[in-house]
């Protein structure tokens, strides 16, 4: 494991990490890079792809015109409640665009505008329905190298993808990972920890998206009005005992998690950044992590949760960072 501190130095009062948190995902940072948007959504093609046991997921695939030949196809992964039209996303992609990569954004079962495609709902533990989507999106688009890469949840998701991508028979040559939950009960106790901001954010978007799967599905008996009452740790807790095989909230969060030796077999290049004032995911976890030598964990001091915002400018660090690494990875631009 190769772990590495990089001078990220984000002006003075840019370094309060809720500061850094709240204006990652603001309107005011949509709309200082609303161009962004308009050069990856304008040329998008919408594709739902088949990714095994009945189960479809959204995606939009935009190719690069920077080149000849698109230097790699780069699968894109969202946090929990973002979508494939979420700021960092849609940046990122932008950036990768300018850099020659055609860019493959997935939407995870209900994200974005997409409930209506599977009769069960989300949960973090659906991993095989996204490693049959790279799969799927590998089999539609020929351009290699193949990366994936996410931000948060999709962090984690990318990592997870990445450990299971050879047995998939999917070639990855890199996967990066911003801001991902290593230890899924560690996150949970951080955001019940954290200023109410959080929680109020991420229960207010889980809820209504609830909501709309219950209304897209209305003889599904998915929570009644006081359970959506509860808060994050009570609706999750109901969520895995109603709707999943894990039985208890312990069993369903350590599903998903990275810590420890999880990531020990990863053999696929791996980048994974974050910062030590991350708000909602604990530093500590990094720390304990085993990776192997292809793997390269890169802690800042500032940054909050996947904002690393600069200035007043609003740009983003990360994607500088997460460039600079491409170009390691595959070699400068042609």
């Amino acid at each position: 494991m190769n772990v590495q501190a990089h001078a990220f130095r984000p002006h003075r009062w840019l370094r309060n990490p809720h500061v850094q948190s709240v204006l990652a995902s603001s309107g005011v940072r949509r709309f200082f890079f609303r161009h962004r948007r308009a050069l990856v959504d304008g040329a998008a093609v919408e594709h739902i792809l088949d990714c095994g046991d009945g189960v479809r997921l959204q995606g939009f695939h935009t190719r690069q015109t920077a080149l000849p030949q698109p230097r790699a196809l780069a699968i894109l992964l969202h946090g929990w409640e973002g979508s494939a039209q979420s700021t960092y996303v849609l940046n990122t992609g932008a950036r990768l665009l300018a850099e020659g990569c055609d860019v493959f954004r997935l939407n995870f079962r209900d994200h974005g505008d997409t409930h209506h495609l599977n009769r069960e709902m989300f949960h973090s533990c659906r991993i095989d329905e996204v490693v049959g989507a790279v799969q799927a999106v590998a089999a539609l688009f020929p351009a290699r190298p193949l990366l994936v890469g996410g931000y948060s949840l999709g962090g984690n998701f990318a990592l997870r993808v990445a450990l299971r991508a050879r047995k998939a028979g999917v070639d990855l040559a890199w996967v990066f990972a911003v801001c991902p939950p290593v230890s899924p009960a560690a996150a949970m106790h951080a955001i019940e920890a954290a200023p109410a901001i959080y929680e109020y954010y991420f229960m207010k978007k889980w809820r209504g998206s609830l909501q709309r799967k219950q209304a897209l599905f209305p003889q599904a008996d998915l929570f009644t009005r006081a359970e959506l009452r509860g808060n994050m740790r009570e609706l999750t807790r109901r969520m895995v005992v109603r709707h999943t095989g894990f039985g208890t909230l312990e069993n369903y969060l350590d599903g998903y998690s990275l810590a420890g030796a999880t990531l020990a077999a990863l053999d696929v290049p791996a980048t994974i950044l974050t910062a030590a004032d991350d708000p909602i995911i604990p530093v500590a976890d990094f720390h304990e992590l085993q990776l192997p030598t292809t793997s390269e964990l890169v802690i800042v001091p500032h940054g909050g949760h996947c904002g690393f915002i600069r200035d007043a400018s609003l740009s983003s660090w990360a994607e500088d960072f997460l460039l600079e690494r491409l170009h390691a990875h595959l070699g400068g631009r042609t």
